[in-house]
Order: structure tokens, then sequence, then C-alpha cells
């Protein structure tokens, strides 16, 4: 009676174990097609359509501002400097007053040679007078002749010593209006370096610096390579500039192409060009650093892909494209000049295909994906 116990028990559990192990099978089975393999996902990528447009082909180099006037302010007479007229630092007019020199010696001299004019006026008048008095006088016989020669010669000599006085008056008239320092061109005043009360000598120091900013020259070196390429584009027309400050994608200011140098550097290889920019906002000041494009001709049917759908590998550049059944396909490729967010693709992609433009760093050649607009 105590062995048939013992062997149910044992029975009981073999059919226990039996009934766990059956479960334990359905819900591996139910578990692994609720979970589906990550390999079979489709990544969501955007896509963008491969598409033909004539693009610019541009010639880019380092380049530097230059003022195309540029003046020191000196005195022209002697005398103390009685004001400034301009704060430093102010864009000023053609003919603005910049300074002014103590005039009252210059004036003193200019009624000295206007009084000195009226003066030998009036001589001349009597001269010329007595001249006719004397020319009735000498027909008649009342008058000889070595008295009307001398009359003659004295109204000559008035008439020569009043165009001294004339000449006298005109120079003291100049010297009176150069202590009236104006601006020769439009531009922007620099620092003072005369204050009021600084005695001043013809040409001895200067007052300030003038320079003109609009419009404004950007020069920069072209190589010899390049020439051809810049001389057949001027031949067509104007070659046209676009101005970038370092770091700034977007142009600053745009001009034209307005001169290249008759020789090239034999030590460097390069030519001296020149670009007019107006800068009318003032953003550019000579001497800066700043990065010049040309527009030197066109490209037709560029194939065009977005910038960010390039990726880098050992074998080169490479974008990857939706091929059969969704998968992603990688081309290498050749690349030719850029368009804003856009680059040429001159060899391993075709027009019309789908371009992946993002979410390149989570997918592989052949991963599933979903392209998304």
């Amino acid at each position: 009676m105590h062995k048939w116990k013992l062997g149910f028990g044992a029975g009981a559990v073999v059919v226990v174990a039996a009934l766990v192990g059956v479960f334990m099978t359905q819900h591996d089975e139910t578990a692994g097609a609720a979970t589906p393999n990550p390999a079979m996902m489709a990544m969501p990528v955007p896509v963008t359509k491969i598409v033909r447009r004539t693009i610019p082909i541009y010639l880019e180099y380092s380049a530097r501002t230059e003022a195309i006037n540029q003046v020191a302010l000196q005195a022209k007479v002697a005398g103390y400097v009685e004001e400034q007229h301009v704060p430093d630092g102010t864009d000023v007019k053609k003919g603005d007053l910049l300074y002014t020199i103590d005039p009252r010696d210059f004036q003193a001299v200019l009624d000295q040679s206007k009084a000195q004019l009226q003066r030998d006026t009036a001589a001349l008048e009597y001269a010329r007078a007595n001249l006719e008095r004397g020319s009735s006088l000498v027909k008649s016989g009342y008058l000889d002749k070595d008295t009307y020669d001398q009359r003659t010669s004295n109204t000559r000599q008035a008439q020569a010593a009043l165009q001294m006085d004339q000449a006298a008056v005109h120079t003291a008239e100049i010297n009176l209006n150069y202590t009236k320092i104006t601006a020769p061109f439009s531009g922007r005043l620099g620092r003072n370096q005369a204050s009021p009360g600084t005695l001043v000598t013809n040409g001895s120091a200067t007052l300030n610096t003038l320079v003109q900013l609009s419009p404004i020259y950007v020069t920069f070196n072209p190589s010899e390579t390049d020439l051809a390429a810049l001389e057949k584009a001027r031949s067509k027309g104007k070659i046209h500039a676009d101005i970038f400050l370092p770091g700034e994608n977007e142009p600053r200011s745009s001009g034209d192409l307005t001169f290249l140098d008759n020789t090239v550097d034999r030590l460097t290889g390069t030519i001296i060009a020149r670009a007019t920019i107006a800068n009318a906002d003032h953003s550019l000041l000579p001497g800066q650093y700043v990065r010049i494009r040309l527009a030197v001709s066109q490209q037709p049917d560029a194939l065009m892909v977005p910038q960010t759908a390039l990726g880098s590998s050992q074998l080169g550049q490479y974008v990857y494209v939706v091929g059969k059944g969704n998968k992603a396909d990688m081309h290498l490729v050749s690349l030719g000049p850029t368009d804003g967010a856009l680059v040429a693709v001159e060899k391993g992609v075709a027009e019309g295909e789908q371009v992946i433009s993002g979410n390149l760093q989570k997918i592989g050649p052949g991963s599933l994906v979903k392209p998304l607009p």
C-alpha cells in the first residue's frame, strides 16, 4: 500500500512537468509572433528627387578691401587750429567744413591788397585822363613829344601796377580760403591729430585722415591658370562679384570686376585684379579680409542633389538612392560645383532617382527604408 502511493506521486510529477512544457512552448511561439525582427523594420528617411538645372560656375578668392580715395588732411597755410567742426569718425560729404585755422592774419592781408588795388585803380584813371588830354595837345603843338611819351609810360605803368594788385588780391583770397579745410570727397573722417590751439604750418603735420567708403575696391590675386576663364567671361560682358565676410555664407555686398593688371607676377604666378563694390551701407571698411566670388560661366543640365545627402568613406563620396523594394543602394559619385545647398553630381546618379537626404547614420547598403517627402 505504501509503495503504490509513492508511484502515484511520481506520475503526478511527470504529468505536471509535461503541462508546464506545453505552456512554455506556446508562450515562446506567441512572443516570437508579436516581436518582429529588427532587421526587417523600415527606417523612415527623407528623400529628394534628382533634378536637372543650369547652375553658375564660380571662381572664389581671398581678397582685401581698399579705399578708392584716401587723403591725409594737412594745412596749406601756417596758423593756429581754431576749431574742428566735425567729430572724429563722422561720415561727411564733399565740401563739408572740417577744420578752421585762425583767419585774422590772412583777412588783414586781403584787406591791404584790396586797398592797394583801389589806390592803383585811381592812379590809372588819372594817367589815362592825362594821356587823353596830351594826345590832343601834341597834335596842335602845345605839348612836346617827350612829355607825351612820359604820360604814355605812366599810363602803362599804372596798368601793370593794377594787374599786380589784382593778383595780390587773388592770392590773399586763396590763402584766406585755405584757412577753411573742407572734405575733398565724401567719406569717413578718422581720428583727430591736431586739437584746437595747435600751431600748424604748410604741410608740416596731418590734422586727420579721410577715406572714401562708397564705392570701395576689393583687390585679389587670381592665378594665371584662371586668367583665360576671366578674359573669356569679360569678353561676354561684366563679371558679377559677390563679397562674403569671414564665416558668412550669404554675400554682404556685390559689384563687378573692373580691373585686371597687364602683367603676371613671375614669382607667384598671379595677377592683380580688382572689383568695384557699391558698399552703400558702409559695411565694408578698407583693409578688411573678405572672400570674393566671381560668376564666370554657366553649366547647363547639371544633376543636383542636396549637400546633406553626401556621405564619405574610404572609397570616396557617396549617396544613398532608394532602390527596388525600398532598399537603400549606395552610389559612389563624382561631384561638380555647388550652388547654395545643392551640389552637382557629374557621375553616379541618374535624373529622377530618389536620393536619401537624412538619417544616413542609421542606414546602410540594403537597408529597408520608408521614403518620406
